[in-house]
């Protein structure tokens, strides 16, 4: 279920498919990310799951499936 939602707020900020975004896909390197497009996912991630991700955490967060482990234990906490 996150993995689906975060698809979706990555597909819109980086303008790729959704279906080219897998647990191993990378920001900056798959996608070509800069650190703006990744403030904006995060941003998205937080508005969209209704969550505080902090920013040590963030900086950690280099893959889909970081981001989904970021999620995972913002909504655990």
């Amino acid at each position: 279920m996150e993995l689906e939602k975060l698809q979706k707020i990555i597909a819109e900020v980086m303008n790729v498919d959704e279906e080219e975004i897998t647990m191993d896909t990378t920001f900056v390197d798959d996608l070509g990310a800069d650190s703006l497009d990744v403030y904006q996912i995060i941003m998205g991630i937080e508005e969209e799951f209704d969550i505080e991700i902090p920013n040590e955490e963030a900086e950690k967060i280099v893959s889909v499936g970081d981001a989904v482990e970021a999620i995972k234990n913002a909504i655990d906490a």
